[in-house]
């Protein structure tokens, strides 16, 4: 970080780095100051293969190469992956301690942050020459990711994730965070990981439920910037599903699980760099995520993120609809693919004192603006600032109308 600029007023002569140092007191300064950010996303196919450096480099610096890493493992993620994680160390000579947590939304709280904390000191971490690796799925990431802002005001950290929502979403973006007095992500920082590799070989153990989960948030891409990949997530939605996105089943060798994967992380990626600290209110990938952060800590244990993100969708979907922003063909289109994505449309929790609610809340974190996204047909968006309680109920009587084909119940 450097300093361009220090000014105190009433001075009258400035030194080479910009500070006063003659003339009258000063009593007020104004400090200017930049700290540029980068970090890398990568597909790196065999992650965790004992002759693979990149996870042992990453996040490294060419000065200094330590082999101590704190590795902060996911419970379920250890008990299929343990057995490679420790070949991995032993293969790239690391020294390692391993921190096994388990991580859902019910246990992402600051406790679980001080959990990971209490090993990072025990551990001795260098506060810049030994990564803390984290690997597991979205809500392990944000946790630990939250610990690593915190721990000595900024650690760095690399990021692993093994689910299909964490490749494509929780493990490439910048924010952090835990959830509050059930408050979805009340509490969190911006703080990326330095490096986050993605292998689409930890899918392969996913249930069909958490691919569909992950599916949900390439959707949402797909909705409001990209018509090509909904057409491909509407043309392969059972071969996705059933393949768990290794080979697409289909003679290709994956290619087609790689067009899926790298057009919702470069959408996504796409959208975040130029407001990675979100100044601006108005963000795409905002999309559903208005009224599906109340649905989903309301609907606990019943409802994953990405299928309260999809009631969201769903639900907006109908609204635009009822505005004339999408046709009523391409809105039974889009509630069609959620619904070839075994993913639902509609919770019980979802009342219009719920969904209005929701929205307040979202007015309240949006600076007192909804700057709510629709869809604008398939694959563009705009933004409203005037959703009534009125369009609320009417949207969600005709989405709950849809049947029990809508509700997803687990």
């Amino acid at each position: 970080m450097t300093v361009s600029t220090v000014t105190a007023p009433g001075t009258r002569e400035r030194s080479e780095n910009g500070l006063f140092v003659s003339g009258e007191p000063a009593h007020a300064w104004t400090v200017s100051t930049a700290k540029p950010v980068t970090y890398e996303v990568r597909f790196t196919p065999g992650v965790l293969h004992p002759e693979n450096p990149a996870l042992a480099l990453a996040g490294t610096t060419s000065e200094v190469r330590s082999r101590r890493r704190l590795l902060v493992v996911e419970e379920k993620v250890n008990e299929l992956y343990g057995a490679q994680v420790l070949a991995y160390c032993e293969g790239q000579g690391i020294e390692f301690e391993l921190c096994v947590i388990p991580a859902h939304e019910q246990l992402k709280t600051m406790e679980s942050v001080f959990r990971v904390v209490e090993h990072m000191d025990r551990f001795g971490i260098s506060r810049r020459h030994e990564p803390l690796i984290a690997i597991g799925g979205g809500v392990l990431l944000d946790i630990v990711g939250l610990a690593a802002s915190l721990y000595r005001r900024s650690t760095p950290y690399v990021r692993v994730p093994t689910t299909l929502i964490g490749l494509v979403d929780a493990g490439i973006g910048a924010k952090t965070g835990v959830n509050f007095d059930r408050h979805k992500n009340r509490l969190g920082t911006y703080h990326p990981s330095s490096v986050t590799l993605l292998d689409r070989a930890f899918l392969s153990t996913l249930d069909e439920r958490h691919i569909s989960n992950g599916l949900a948030e390439i959707l949402k891409i797909a909705l409001v910037k990209d018509r090509v990949l909904f057409d491909l997530l509407a043309e392969h939605s059972k071969c996705l599903l059933s393949s768990r996105l290794q080979s697409a089943g289909s003679e290709d060798g994956g290619a087609l699980a790689d067009e899926v994967l790298r057009r919702a992380v470069q959408g996504m990626l796409e959208e975040l760099q130029p407001n990675l600290w979100e100044h601006q209110l108005q963000r795409l990938v905002d999309y559903g995520h208005s009224f599906s952060p109340t649905i989903e800590m309301e609907a606990l244990p019943d409802l994953l993120h990405g299928e309260a993100v999809t009631v969201d969708m769903a639900f907006t979907t109908v609204l635009a609809r009822r505005r004339g922003l999408v046709s009523e063909a391409d809105c039974d289109r889009v509630l069609g693919v959620m619904e070839d994505l075994r993913l639902p449309l509609f919770h019980p929790v979802c009342t219009p004192g719920t969904l209005g609610r929701a929205l307040a809340d979202t007015v309240r974190h949006r600076d007192g603006r909804q700057h709510l996204p629709l869809p604008v047909g398939i694959g563009r968006a705009c933004f409203v600032d005037d959703v009534t309680q009125e369009e609320i109920d009417g949207a969600l009587t005709e989405l709950a109308s849809y049947g029990p084909a809508a509700g997803r119940a687990q």
